[in-house]
């Protein structure tokens, strides 16, 4: 998702997202041994994690100067 996207989410919807996304990096870590995770993956829901962390502290640091 692009951040100009994830900047039109609420602070509650943008909390579900980061919610959502660190239980399927941990689902994708403890799949089991045969099923090996592409390192890829892992590597896309990180930045994914760090764009939703980095807009919701946009919006604390916006709603400190109001």
């Amino acid at each position: 998702m692009k951040p100009f996207e994830l900047r039109e989410f609420s602070t509650d919807e943008l909390k579900q997202k980061l919610h959502d996304l660190r239980e399927e990096l941990m689902s994708i870590r403890f799949k089991q041994q045969a099923e090996t995770p592409k390192p890829s993956d892992i590597k896309k829901l990180k930045r994914e994690i760090a764009r939703v962390k980095t807009i919701m502290r946009e919006k604390e640091i916006i709603g400190d100067r109001k």
